[in-house]
């Protein structure tokens, strides 16, 4: 198991600490600045949210340089990652187990409860990147007065889900399962298959190990991979959203361990990447994984595919992100582009003070790991207009 305190790549400046929020022993990685921003009572707060599958160890190259700039940067392990734990229980989280926890108010709930533990009544900035891009969205949406800014990161923030009003919506379900499975050769989408019983096992105990599988996730979803070149769909159909690599758009029969394998990376385009994740950083994620499973993570894709378990977002149906957003993401990431529509929503509709759209060249969808200093760079940039 790693030991906190050994993870490869923390500077000196970063510690790590447990902090009990709602029913969490909620783990955090943290650093303080040397130096205050003149004239502020107390270091500005900045959050940073993780997405899946990764940990709050995914901002070991961002705390130091922000914290450097003057912020007080924290990290956690969101519920169900990592070294965050039920504060109740010491067990994983199970497939069978309550998914009430995992609603995205929740979630809201736990960064709001974090940042009051933490001693602020206002956070400069929530950047959140993968599924942290909907949760940082959500909470500035939900509570404005709190989150003074927002950055999305991979993940374009497409607002809360619009109420019905007796009307029929388009079903996500009917072009990415139903319309899939019709296709030759059938196919199934990764929200979908991330929601069955099967694929925390698949995931955990592929059949090369779990540093093998993350190794070549990790690499795919990278710069690194030079087989597909990310773009603009022209419209959300199973017929159109074919194109996307096959660790979205998985055949049928397919775990996502096969389905990352069938790309067929090579070994010298594998080690490439070990540039911006060497092995022994890897070795954190794998054993983390190993210990805990990906249940924690996956429960997200059970919450946001159904609406029984997202209904209570239905409250904020129009409501707008009304502080200043920022959009960053690798320009070889496919994350932006794989629902057609969801950028220009974000633009045009979800977010009324969207003040810049950086597509960073050189990144795919681990941005914050591949080209660190220019995600940096960036969000001093935003961070700047404020102070």
């Amino acid at each position: 198991m790693s030991s906190r305190s050994e993870w490869p790549g923390l500077s000196k400046g970063i510690r790590s600490r447990t902090v009990s929020i709602n029913d969490l022993e909620m783990h955090i990685l943290e650093a303080f600045p040397g130096t205050s921003i003149p004239g502020a009572s107390k270091p500005p707060l900045v959050l940073l949210l993780h997405g899946f599958p990764e940990l709050s160890y995914s901002w070991r190259k961002i705390i130091g340089p922000l914290s450097d700039a003057g912020y007080h940067v924290v990290a956690p392990d969101q519920r169900g990652y990592g070294r965050t734990k039920n504060a109740q229980t010491e067990s994983t989280v199970k497939y069978e187990d309550d998914l009430n926890p995992f609603r995205m108010t929740n979630l809201v709930k736990d960064v709001v409860t974090l940042v009051y533990t933490l001693g602020y009544e206002s956070v400069a900035a929530v950047v959140g990147h993968d599924f942290g891009s909907p949760l940082a969205g959500y909470c500035a949406l939900i509570r404005p007065d709190l989150f003074k800014s927002v950055v999305l990161m991979s993940a374009p923030f497409t607002g809360a889900p619009k109420l019905s009003l007796g009307k029929a919506p388009t079903s996500l379900e009917k072009v990415v399962v139903e319309d899939f499975a019709a296709l030759t050769p059938p196919r199934k989408h990764y929200w979908f298959y991330s929601c069955t019983p099967d694929a925390n096992a698949d995931m955990t105990n592929p059949p090369g190990g779990i540093h093998a599988f993350l190794r070549e996730y990790y690499h795919v979803k990278s710069a690194e991979w030079k087989s597909d070149v990310p773009h603009p769909l022209s419209a959300f159909s199973a017929a159109v959203m074919v194109e996307l690599p096959q660790y979205y758009a998985m055949l049928s029969h397919q775990t996502m361990p096969e389905a990352v394998h069938a790309l067929g990376a090579s070994a010298e385009e594998i080690n490439k990447a070990k540039a911006w994740m060497t092995e022994e950083e890897l070795s954190v994620y794998a054993a983390e994984y190993a210990r805990t499973g990906f249940q924690g993570g996956l429960n997200l894709y059970r919450i946001v595919t159904s609406p029984a378990w997202s209904s209570d977002l239905e409250l904020f149906s129009g409501k707008q992100i009304e502080v200043p957003s920022m959009f960053l993401a690798g320009k070889q990431d496919w994350g932006p582009y794989q629902f057609p529509g969801a950028v220009e929503a974000m633009r045009g509709r979800a977010c009324k003070s969207m003040e810049d759209f950086v597509l960073i060249d050189g990144a795919g969808h681990w941005v914050q790991q591949e080209q660190s200093d220019k995600v940096v760079e960036h969000l001093l940039k935003f961070l700047g207009k404020r102070q």
